[in-house]
């Protein structure tokens, strides 16, 4: 019974929420304020079967803290919560499983709410409405806007609703809108009237007002802007346009005041006639103390007359026109150029031209010429100029004359400028002989500064300065301006580009005079070289070295200051960079290997970046120039150094080497045979000229053949015994009598044959009769025989070993000389004239064995 009471007092959502389930939260579906907290309390109705101590509170799936509940009875628990975030979030209140009953009801023992969060509303700020004139009248709608204060959620949306009430007769009329601008339409518009208008701003979470605006229905008005704006040239006037316009509504709704601006055209500075000048109920005004031959845009806009009322009508349509010609008020602006070959005189039109110039007078003068003036010594130079050229803010320049100038010769040039009306005041120029005597400005500085250019400097300390002019050029494009005497630093303001070199300079002007200048280069903005310089070699590479040349990079392609130059090489995988100073154009590269390919490029760079040149390649030399010329004159000089030490060796040691390489054989026919007769001394002759032909032998009789015969047979057992012999060696061509025994036959114990042994020395001996020889005469004494030897080494022939032989064909080839007596030699005290026995005691060998080999062997 009390579980059905205490569901009578829930609301109908509750109501069946108790029928179905145990537990109920209360409050149902609320509206939260982000920031603050929330309470909810969880029921137990209609069970006995749990207590709040086996309740439990979960948020978006999370278990609440038990720290967070408060038990309030037996069968109510509250939980509080902190609304932070604005994402909704269901809060549920579960049971645990404490009976079988809860398990198998369990969807009976839970129950969940729906937070739903927002943010309370704020007060809508400035608020501002306007009438806006519709054709002839004022509109009906006033049009509001405001601004929107606070933050707002997509589940608790802010609305706002826009109220004007008519403080007189109180009718009200609103609008709602979710924006932060509304239109109220009225029936008519309250001219005159008072009007209060504000904003509400409410939602789920409260309302708020914005504040109220109590003004006259006028002062919302904004009127159409002026009509018909002309302007108007008079050609009496050149200074002044007349501005005429017409009321764009009129004065029995609203009288309206004016406000005029005007410019040059192309300008976008304009310049506002005052208020107080404009503040009447006028439809015409004139513009003064404009520049003539100039064209202005004019603009005009109106609005409540009354002090603090109304809006600005928007400016009415631009309204151009052109003021008229007059005569220039300013001097031409003169200066120069100078080149290899002499001067250009250049001039800009005057500052105030006021009007199109059609042409410049000039005069060149000497200081030697005494008369300045005169129509002969003006020079006339006519120039096209167009409307677009005078009106433009660029003065236009012109090359008026090209002089050359001798050394230390001083010129002074006057140039006026003719337009239409007039003409200017003349403008001078002096060129001094030695520019060097006027001094130059000091510690020029020039440095890019926010899209301009910046100079500053110091005056010379000499004289006093007139004037300085700052001239800039780049890529053959000249500029200048002129600055006061005064003037320490300045901005440059012709039109300058980025990435482009200017050569600034800073001439002092002394009364026309120009004195020297100052120079500084700059950029507006640096950046990254357009390309790289592009490498070759200068000449042939060598073996181990290369020499690289380039060229620097256009001054339009550098676009910022060089400041390093590195150079890349490579001849495989592995690259090698050498990094040189900006003002080097060539780099010899060493320590290359021979025969390599090599591939080479170069990178320059700027505070802003880099860029890199094209590849070139080359092949080292596989032999350095002059190296193989060296090769061969150093190995021909070697040759030639080996042939002379050669020739010398063989010309200081000829008879060593002949000695060991052409054994010399004594030749019998130019040997001195030594007398051995002790009572005659040896008489030596002189060598014959070793020249005939065949063999000579001596003609004997029969006596003498036989003892030549048996002296043949008695050498033969020479070769096959071994003896010693003492003798008297004879050298080759001479004779020794106190020669050294030797041995005379080969001691070969096996019987070899003589001439086998090239080594051995042979004997010769020849008896001589005593009638002489070949021209000896003999002496006065008693004719004795002679024994005559020499030596050779001459290997012994095969005739020598068949003496029967020899003898035989010998004898054919004998010729016959003069008979002498068979041998006789007297030997001391023993007289022999038996042949075999003067054989007996001196070994002798055939002569005529060697005969054939000799060539002519001559007994003595």
């Amino acid at each position: 019974m009390s579980s059905s009471v205490s569901c009578n007092f829930l609301n109908v959502q509750q109501y069946f929420a108790c029928i179905v389930n145990h537990l109920v939260i209360a409050p149902q579906s609320p509206v939260l304020e982000i920031g603050t907290n929330f309470t909810a309390t969880c029921m137990i109705i209609n069970t006995a079967e749990i207590t709040a101590d086996d309740l439990y509170w979960n948020l978006s799936k999370t278990t609440v803290s038990k720290e967070q509940y408060i038990k309030i009875n037996k069968t109510a628990l509250n939980v509080t919560i902190p609304i932070t975030s604005e994402k909704p979030e269901w809060l549920f209140c579960l049971c645990k499983r404490v009976s079988p009953k809860v398990v198998l009801n369990n969807g009976r023992f839970i129950h969940g709410i729906l937070l739903v969060k927002g943010y309370r509303p704020e007060k809508p700020e400035n608020l501002s409405c306007v009438a806006v004139q519709n054709g002839t009248y004022i509109s009906p709608s006033i049009r509001c806007e405001w601004e929107v204060v606070g933050r707002q959620t997509t589940e608790v949306p802010t609305t706002y609703t826009l109220i004007v009430r008519q403080v007189l007769s109180g009718e009200t009329h609103y609008t709602s809108t979710p924006a932060k601008t509304a239109q109220v339409p009225l029936n008519v518009f309250p001219s005159f009237m008072l009007l209060d208008i504000w904003v509400e701003a409410h939602n789920k979470l409260g309302t708020i007002e914005s504040e109220h605006l109590k003004k006259d229905a006028n002062y919302f008005v904004k009127t159409n802007p002026p009509s018909d704006v002309t302007v108007i040239s008079e050609k009496s006037f050149p200074t002044s346009l007349l501005i005429n316009w017409a009321h764009p509504i009129a004065s029995e709704y609203l009288r309206l005041m004016y406000q005029i601006r005007f410019c040059r055209l192309g300008s976008h500075i304009w310049n506002y006639v005052p208020l107080e000048d404009t503040s009447e109920y006028i439809q015409s005004f004139r513009l003064q103390n404009l520049r003539p031959d100039t064209v202005y845009v004019t603009q005009v806009r109106c609005k409540n007359s009354q002090k603090n009322h109304g809006f600005w009508s928007n400016w009415s349509n631009n309204a151009t026109e052109r003021t008229q010609e007059d005569r220039p008020r300013s001097k031409p602006d003169l200066w120069k150029i100078v080149t290899e070959d002499g001067i250009k005189f250049i001039c800009k039109d005057p500052e105030l031209s006021n009007g199109r110039i059609t042409r410049f007078d000039i005069m060149i003068q000497n200081p030697k010429d005494k008369i300045k003036n005169g129509s002969s010594e003006w020079e006339r130079i006519m120039v096209n100029r167009s409307e677009a050229d005078s009106s433009s803010s660029h003065r236009k320049i012109t090359l008026l004359k090209k002089i050359p100038l001798a050394d230390k010769t001083s010129v002074k040039v006057y140039v006026t400028a003719i337009n239409s009306v007039g003409k200017s005041d003349e403008a001078l120029l002096v060129i001094p002989a030695n520019a060097n005597e006027f001094a130059p400005v000091e510690e020029l500085m020039v440095w890019p500064h926010e899209g301009q250019l910046l100079l500053e400097w110091k005056p010379p300390t000499s004289t006093a300065v007139s004037e300085y002019v700052v001239e800039w050029v780049s890529g053959g494009q000249i500029d200048w301006q002129r600055e006061r005497g005064s003037t320490r630093h300045t901005v440059i303001k012709g039109n300058l580009e980025r990435f482009v070199c200017y050569n600034v300079s800073v001439y002092p002007i002394y009364s026309g005079r120009i004195g020297n200048p100052a120079h500084a280069e700059v950029f507006l903005e640096e950046g990254a070289p357009v390309r790289g310089p592009t490498v070759k070699l200068n000449g042939n590479p060598g073996r181990n070295e290369a020499k690289l040349t380039w060229e620097e990079i256009p001054q339009h392609s550098r676009r910022g200051f060089i400041t390093n130059y590195t150079i890349f090489y490579t001849s495989g995988a592995e690259i090698h960079a050498i990094t040189v100073p900006a003002n080097t154009t060539s780099y010899t590269l060493t320590s290359l290997s021979a025969n390599t390919k090599y591939d080479t490029w170069i990178k320059a760079s700027t505070i802003r970046g880099s860029a890199n040149g094209f590849n070139h390649s080359f092949t080292t030399l596989k032999y350095a120039p002059g190296e193989i010329e060296g090769i061969v004159v150093g190995v021909s000089l070697g040759f030639l150094f080996v042939v002379l030490m050669t020739m010398l060796i063989c010309f200081y040691k000829k008879d060593l080497i002949k000695k060991n390489f052409w054994p010399q054989i004594p030749n019998p026919g130019e040997s001195t045979i030594g007398n051995w007769s002790p009572d005659y001394p040896l008489k030596a002759e002189t060598p014959k000229e070793n020249c005939l032909s065949g063999i000579s032998v001596l003609d004997m009789d029969i006596c003498d053949g036989k003892c030549v015969i048996e002296e043949d047979k008695a050498s033969l057992p020479l070769k096959k015994d071994k003896y010693l012999s003492e003798e008297h060696s004879s050298g080759i061509g001479g004779s020794s009598c106190m020669s050294s025994p030797r041995q005379s036959v080969s001691d070969s114990d096996e019987g070899g044959d003589m001439a086998d042994t090239t080594s051995s020395t042979i004997q010769y001996s020849s008896v001589v009769a005593s009638s002489g020889y070949k021209g000896q005469t003999p002496n006065s004494h008693p004719q004795q025989s002679i024994f005559s030897r020499s030596e050779s080494t001459q290997p012994l022939l095969d005739s020598e070993e068949n003496a029967d032989m020899v003898v035989q064909d010998g004898s054919r080839q004998f010729q016959h000389f003069s008979r002498q007596p068979c041998c006789t030699h007297n030997a001391g005290n023993k007289d022999t004239t038996n042949c075999d026995d003067f054989t007996d005691w001196l070994p002798t060998v055939p002569v005529s064995s060697y005969m054939p080999q000799l060539g002519g062997y001559r007994p003595q």
